[in-house]
């Protein structure tokens, strides 16, 4: 057994753990139901039902891991088509950021704060946008794009960050531990994302223009998509995608099946 099948194993085993946790997070969310203010508790539903996608496709992607412009995974089976699954991962990826959205617009709308609510809602179109390029980078296997998508991303993070820090003086202690744990874990996502991830994808670039690489036309890559994967277990073809892979598996899914139950922001403001 190699360190990519040992690698591919642990995260089989931890999303199906992580699906229990989304069990006794719906459990516990509607065991609490009653101290939730009925607008809120809608909004928490939501949230819980946007948590059940991003998970189940988290999963699936554990299951079936796949590089999405080098078409290659780690089981034969037309499910590993990067087809399949860069479209569910779209779908997945848009949940867990209105998620966030839907977080931060309660918060905002809570503390009167019409900042975090613009915020909230330029989330949303920042994160499709980003997707599209993430399509045509999977299309065109054109890496310029995945440069766009994830510095995106990145920005989605610092968003995220002004927002929270525009809550803080609304924040007694429980709140502001709440806060300083999103804030830490956001902080190392935007670092990670610009001194790791996309200067990972501007290489590759660089790599493929020196080498004069043809890229694929949208139909081109359409039809290369569903039909063309192959199965590989190299150390070092996965080397640079199992650390992003890993969080994304496993922290990111943590915190989606956290949010439903997130603290309750509230108007009164704190002398800071």
């Amino acid at each position: 057994m190699n360190k990519v099948e040992i690698w591919w194993y642990a995260l089989s085993a931890i999303s199906v753990i992580n699906i229990g946790l989304w069990v006794y997070s719906y459990r516990l969310l509607w065991r609490n139901s009653n101290k939730y203010l009925q607008d809120v508790f809608k909004g928490r539903v939501i949230s819980i039902w946007l948590s059940f996608v991003y998970v189940s496709v988290c999963a699936f992607r554990s299951f079936l891991p796949r590089i999405d412009l080098e078409r290659i995974s780690l089981v034969e089976h037309w499910l590993s088509s990067v087809l399949v699954g860069r479209t569910i991962t779209t779908f997945a990826e848009i949940c867990f950021i209105v998620q966030c959205s839907l977080l931060l617009r309660e918060a905002g709308k809570n503390t009167n704060n019409r900042f975090v609510v613009v915020l909230s809602i330029i989330l949303i179109p920042v994160i499709i946008i980003a997707e599209v390029f993430s399509w045509y980078a999977t299309l065109t296997t054109n890496y310029l794009s995945s440069v766009i998508e994830e510095s995106l991303w990145a920005a989605s993070g610092f968003i995220l960050i002004v927002s929270l820090v525009s809550l803080w003086s609304y924040a007694d202690r429980a709140k502001r531990a709440f806060l300083v744990s999103l804030l830490l874990i956001t902080s190392g996502y935007l670092v990670f994302m610009v001194f790791v991830d996309v200067p990972m994808y501007w290489n590759r670039y660089l790599l493929d223009t020196e080498s004069g690489k043809n890229y694929l036309s949208l139909w081109q890559g359409l039809h290369d998509i569903s039909t063309n994967y192959r199965v590989s277990f190299d150390l070092e073809i996965w080397r640079d995608e199992i650390p992003w892979m890993t969080l994304y598996f496993t922290v990111a899914v943590w915190v989606s099946v956290y949010l439903p139950h997130a603290v309750i922001f509230s108007s009164n403001k704190r002398n800071v």
